[in-house]
């Protein structure tokens, strides 16, 4: 297993608006080799049928290996199963709640407490705007926690042409912060 390199990436997908950010990083984690484990929501596979068209067979196909929320005994719901990260894109802020107050009642929320408990990189593209007071005492608790708060805001000094190209930059930074090594986020040069 490489170091630079998550091997097992596990990708949460919740019904938050943004459900490209799920769907892309699923398509280039394949494009690069890394193994994924997707855990959608209903409600997120509702989201992934309502903003890009696609029904849970075609999400599911995308991943290595797809679970089910309430797959509590999956492989993924134990430390013992090592991946290397847990990407949850989108994430809601109910599912924030859960994680940042220890409330493993489905696999998703469950992987993510077994992220943070075996010291691996847990990353929450929150989707929500604007942010009251709950949603950030949740952020900063799971920040506190080892976990990454990354809100999916896009950067405009590589001068994007469309969404696409504003989605794959943000992607291309989440896999950077996961450390791997293929990732190609564009650079701040300096003016």
């Amino acid at each position: 297993m490489s170091a630079m390199r998550p091997s097992r990436l596990i990708v949460g997908i919740t019904g938050a608006s943004g459900a490209v950010y799920g769907v892309r990083l699923l398509e280039r984690a394949r494009a690069l080799g890394v193994q994924t484990h997707l855990v959608a929501t209903p409600a997120g596979i509702l989201n992934v049928h309502h903003e890009l068209g696609l029904d849970r067979s075609a999400l599911e196909a995308l991943a290595t290996e797809a679970h089910a929320p309430g797959d509590v005994g999956a492989c993924i719901a134990s430390g013992s199963y090592a991946t290397d990260a847990m990407v949850i894109a989108p994430c809601t802020m109910k599912t924030l709640a859960a994680v940042a107050h220890g409330m493993g009642d489905n696999l998703l929320t469950r992987a993510a407490d077994v992220t943070l408990k075996e010291r691996r990189r847990l990353v929450l593209m929150v989707r929500e705007t604007p942010f009251n007071l709950a949603h950030l005492r949740n952020m900063t608790a799971v920040t506190e926690m080892g976990g990454i708060v990354f809100p999916p805001l896009p950067a405009f000094y590589h001068r994007p042409q469309s969404i696409d190209e504003l989605v794959n930059e943000t992607v291309e930074r989440v896999l950077a912060l996961l450390q791997i090594e293929q990732a190609r986020p564009q650079e701040w040069r300096g003016l």
